[in-house]
């Protein structure tokens, strides 16, 4: 039996789940990753654990085993800047193709309130899920690096 979980600041997984999270990340985000302090950050931003906007972090999970995740903060801005950043979406490397990225991202549009931004590498096959359900290349995102 497959069910996606849904965690905030209202509904915190426990410490070991978490723990659980933050390593699936680490090892199937690939190079499109970032180090387990940097994912950790991203989690407790999304559940409030650290001062913040909030946000949400979902799991698809098959038999209490997580095969993909989601982590979306707030941004605390609208207008100019939309209102949610998708930060991480992750499926099992042996479960890629199989749909689950595209539930996860059904259920991140559906649960977010205002719009949804995201950083895609042009090289990450995933950009293809990202145009199906609507994302656009408006932007060229520059960046100083201090």
């Amino acid at each position: 039996m497959t069910e996606i979980k849904i965690y905030g600041p209202d509904n915190r997984p426990a410490p070991m789940e978490k723990a659980k999270i933050i390593d699936f990340l680490y090892e199937n985000l690939d190079k499109y990753g970032d180090p387990k302090p940097a994912i950790e950050k991203a989690v407790d931003y999304a559940l409030k654990n650290i001062e913040s906007f909030g946000g949400f972090v979902l799991t698809y999970n098959s038999e209490e085993k997580i095969l993909g995740a989601v982590v979306v903060n707030k941004t605390g801005m609208k207008d100019y800047i939309p209102e949610n950043i998708l930060v991480y979406i992750a499926t099992k490397r042996e479960e890629r193709g199989k749909g689950i990225g595209k539930e996860l991202m059904k259920k991140t549009i559906e649960i977010s309130s205002g719009n949804i931004k995201l950083h895609v590498e042009a090289d990450n096959p995933a950009k293809f899920l990202y145009e199906k359900y609507g994302f656009t290349n408006k932007y060229l995102e520059m960046r100083l690096v201090k």
